[in-house]
């Protein structure tokens, strides 16, 4: 084996597939709904940050198979991020991207932000499963959770407990959580943050597919709707700090999707 092929092997040996081990885990310790959120754009220059958010119900996890291939979405190519987001967001009970837009960042700094589309994307995919208060058993219970209809509970108290997986070391979502900005979701997620859950954590691995080719499509869409932003590159670029975008930037000067508060030349 010669020099290259052995560093090629020992990637490949190196890089672990993402299981549904904490996952199962949080499931066992009550929750009902396990969510893996992961971010996207936070480094670009242009455009809005986004949030990924995939759902399992806990009581489906121990049957589940974790797709084959799925990992963190900066080591699969653009195509293969193409072929695997239908199939992903069907294999989670639910999914959802939230954004903060590039003048939200400049207004409220980037961790913020953050947590504010991680929130967005929570109150949708909540909403979307029909957790919220129920027309027919109504309220709350005594400690404040939110009763769910149609949907069995591990809680005898009847109410739907939701946990969370979110990439990093950071719980930015809690601490965006009941602020002005933030939507008020249905309920609110216990965090458990991993360093590099995103390789290691299914639901995580599966957001960050689901926001990377959201956010892309989005960042294409812009670069070919509208002429101006030609000279950008933001079709190869997706926004990010490449050397020809900046050169862009020095040349024509920054757009209204541009992140003022960054450096961008």
């Amino acid at each position: 084996m010669d020099g290259v092929s052995e560093r090629k092997h020992a990637r490949r040996v190196a890089h672990s597939w993402p299981t549904l081990e904490l996952e199962a885990r949080i499931a066992a310790d009550g929750f009902d709904l396990v969510v893996g959120f992961d971010e996207v754009g936070r480094g670009a220059l242009a455009g809005p940050v986004m949030v990924g958010a995939a759902a399992l119900w806990a009581k489906d996890i121990p049957d589940l198979q974790v797709p084959q291939g799925l990992t963190d979405s900066k080591l699969l190519t653009e195509s293969k991020r193409e072929v695997m987001f239908e199939p992903l967001r069907s294999w989670c009970c639910a999914s959802a991207v939230g954004q903060a837009s590039n003048v939200e960042i400049d207004d409220w700094g980037i961790s913020y932000a953050l947590g504010i589309a991680a929130l967005r994307a929570l109150n949708e995919l909540e909403r979307e499963l029909g957790v919220g208060v129920s027309a027919v058993d109504g309220g709350s219970t005594d400690d404040g959770r939110i009763r769910v209809p149609h949907q069995a509970s591990t809680d005898p108290t009847g109410a739907v407990c939701v946990g969370a997986i979110l990439d990093g070391p950071n719980d930015y979502i809690t601490k965006a959580l009941n602020t002005f900005e933030a939507p008020q979701v249905p309920v609110p997620a216990n965090i458990t943050t991993k360093v590099k859950a995103d390789q290691s954590c299914a639901l995580v691995s599966a957001a960050s597919v689901i926001a990377k080719v959201t956010r892309d499509r989005f960042i294409v869409g812009l670069a070919q709707g509208n002429a101006q932003y030609a000279p950008y590159g933001w079709v190869r670029n997706k926004g990010y700090g490449s050397a020809a975008h900046r050169a862009a930037i020095a040349k024509y000067g920054p757009t209204a999707l541009h992140r003022l508060s960054w450096h961008l030349t």
